[in-house]
């Protein structure tokens, strides 16, 4: 593991009355790296350590979405569509100085790369996809030939959905620690034993950073239409690298080789990480990072 790198702290406004928490470690002359998390997640939602290992050769960039963390939340009284969050990725490193970054998502994060990808390939060095599914009606082309249309792929296991279906209800800060863990071990898949004590701490920092433990629902709610990029998807010369998650419970495969078909024509790379499900637990931050930064060293002149 890396030792931790020193970190620089800034508030950005992405759009007027929105500021968004931003935080930098690594060399600040290194290409830069931006870290996109899923809905509702917190930038710390990325582990501590795979920010450190990736920040060995990247400017690392984490930040919290609209509604999370310690950036502004407005969804209740100005609600916006998820486009307005892919927006939020450029404004970051508009604000930040940054002409291109390498840029990594994970889960709604995974999406909002690919539409950054498709209408802002300029901005973008190379992109990462995690634990997402394809914004495209193209289908997929099983290892027999056969095409399977994207609606009947496979879809969110059951135990996520009933998971899902729950209300969150504020039962007290101990209480939601609970909810937050049992959600960690259904999203980390069948394949990795959960350590319970690694997600309760993880959400007990970002409960501590955000100032509240009353979970937002605002990325749930927010409009979701006009993501399909279907034709810039393929047509984009952006290298590209997708993780497939053998665990995954939210888009299990083939959502992975799926995409991998979809971007660039079928020219992205696809990277299995061995038990990884929907969850960043410790057993594949080092593997990850791994295929991260080799996915961007093969990029340099």
């Amino acid at each position: 593991m890396q030792q931790r790198q020193q970190r620089q702290q800034q508030y950005v406004e992405v759009a007027p009355g929105i500021k968004l928490w931003t935080e930098r470690r690594g060399d600040p002359e290194a290409p830069a790296l931006l870290l996109i998390m899923g809905a509702q997640a917190s930038g710390l939602g990325w582990p501590d350590a795979l920010a450190d290992d990736l920040a060995t050769r990247h400017q690392v960039i984490r930040y919290d979405h609209r509604d999370t963390g310690r950036s502004t939340s407005t969804f209740d009284q100005r609600p916006y569509p998820i486009t307005d969050l892919a927006q939020d990725v450029v404004a970051v490193l508009d604000a930040l100085g940054v002409e291109r970054a390498h840029l990594v998502g994970m889960s709604l994060g995974g999406m909002l790369t690919q539409l950054v990808l498709a209408d802002h390939p300029e901005r973008v060095l190379s992109a990462t996809l995690i634990g997402t599914c394809a914004l495209s009606e193209a289908p997929y082309a099983a290892p027999d030939g056969t095409e399977i249309p994207v609606a009947e792929l496979p879809g969110i296991a059951p135990e996520v959905l009933e998971l899902w279906s729950r209300p969150v209800e504020d039962a007290g800060l101990e209480a939601e620690l609970d909810r937050r863990v049992e959600h960690w071990r259904v999203l980390n898949g069948r394949q990795l034993g959960v350590d319970d004590a690694y997600f309760r701490d993880l959400e007990r920092r970002i409960i501590e950073h955000t100032g509240t433990h009353i979970a937002s629902t605002a990325h749930a709610r927010a409009d979701d239409s006009h993501m399909l990029r279907t034709d810039a998807l393929a047509g984009t010369k952006v290298p590209t690298l997708v993780v497939s998650a053998p665990a995954e419970p939210v888009f299990p495969p083939p959502h992975p080789q799926h995409l991998a078909q979809v971007v660039g024509g079928g020219t992205a790379h696809l990277v299995e990480i061995p038990g990884m499900g929907h969850a960043l637990p410790p057993a594949v931050q080092g593997p990850l990072a791994e295929a991260v930064l080799a996915h961007t060293a093969s990029l340099r002149p």
